[in-house]
């Protein structure tokens, strides 16, 4: 059902518009995706495939990575249709519009997508009260969430660490673990956060927020970081990630080692980079630190070595688009009977 929608719908639309076609649809369709699942059209998760990381049970290892869903608008929809896990983001502590249009393309011959989009989203505020409405319904309330937080585009620098915290402020009460995002390439200078003495103040601060906003419950804090980051620098954060007690480490995030034009490029062009860094990652926080491996996987065969080479639980997102909604509920299944 899905390769005709596609060619004749979506794939005409442009890139950002079909974005906002599928997120509505999700929106208003977790219902659907439900019904299926009880009469057995979609995969249902294998309780042996569930997954106990961050002090979670996910239910299976496959979610869907920040920047579909940059509002909270399609959480159980998504959920229902086989994701593990959601991460909604990135979200900033006030409202923005993100960079002008054209932000997003596809790159059909390497199977990818590259945006620009410049965290656009209703902001912390719109998205807790979304959140607040979402934990109010059973569905709600059995989705594993993940909540990617940004800075906004005119903070300074040197009050990143402000933005941060309040945005978990405002959001870790309905989340189950969050992350702090300093990897876009689409904010000017929130890359040059990723270094240790900068990182340092906004997690901690970050994780302060939280704890003072939840204070009967640990909330897991991770970072996520860019693929584009030298070697010496994954390893000053790995090594800043057990200095803090983080609950875990997101790689990877879009590149901008390509000559397609602005912004970051996703899908299969990300994946041998992002091996690279879990298994570097791995080797360095040792067992027990939680890695989300993100970055390319498309296949069964690409999960698998995403695993091997040390990541605790999987995010996709652009295989997604390329593949559909009933994509990940195959996946999901198939790690857990092969």
């Amino acid at each position: 059902m899905y390769g005709p929608l596609y060619r004749l719908i979506l794939a005409r639309l442009d890139a950002e518009a079909a974005h906002r076609f599928g997120v509505l649809a999700f929106a208003r369709g977790g219902w659907a995706f439900r019904t299926m699942r009880r009469l057995g059209l979609v995969a249902r998760p294998d309780p042996a495939g569930a997954v106990e990381a961050l002090g979670l049970r996910f239910p299976a290892p496959v979610g869907l990575a920040a920047g579909m869903d940059k509002d909270a608008e399609a959480v159980a929809g998504l959920a229902a249709a086989g994701f593990g896990f959601v991460e909604v983001g990135t979200v900033t502590p006030v409202g923005q519009p993100g960079n002008d249009k054209p932000r997003s393309w596809r790159e059909r011959d390497v199977d990818g997508l590259r945006n620009r989009m410049g965290f656009n989203n209703a902001g912390a505020g719109a998205m807790a009260e979304r959140l607040a409405a979402l934990r109010s319904t059973r569905a709600g309330r059995r989705v594993v969430l993940g909540v990617n937080l940004g800075k906004n585009k005119d903070t300074p620098a040197e009050r990143a660490a402000d933005d941060y915290a309040m945005s978990a402020r405002l959001l870790a009460s309905y989340a189950d673990y969050l992350v702090v995002n300093v990897s876009s390439p689409n904010t000017p200078g929130l890359r040059d956060l990723q270094s240790v003495e900068t990182l340092r103040p906004i997690l901690a601060a970050t994780r302060a927020a939280a704890d003072a906003a939840v204070p009967d419950r640990h909330v897991p804090l991770l970072v996520k970081i860019a693929p584009d980051l030298a070697d010496e620098d994954v390893d000053a954060a790995a090594d800043l990630a057990l200095e803090l007690g983080l609950d875990g480490i997101v790689a990877a995030n879009t590149t901008i080692a390509h000559d397609r034009g602005p912004g970051g490029l996703s899908g299969p062009v990300l994946l041998p980079r992002a091996l690279e860094i879990i298994a570097r990652l791995r080797g360095r926080v040792g067992p027990d630190l939680c890695l989300i491996g993100v970055g390319g996987i498309s296949s069964e065969q690409d999960a698998r070595r995403m695993l091997a080479a040390g990541a605790t639980l999987l995010q996709v997102y652009t295989a997604f688009v390329y593949r559909g909604p009933w994509w990940v509920a195959r996946l999901n299944r198939d790690l857990t009977r092969r």
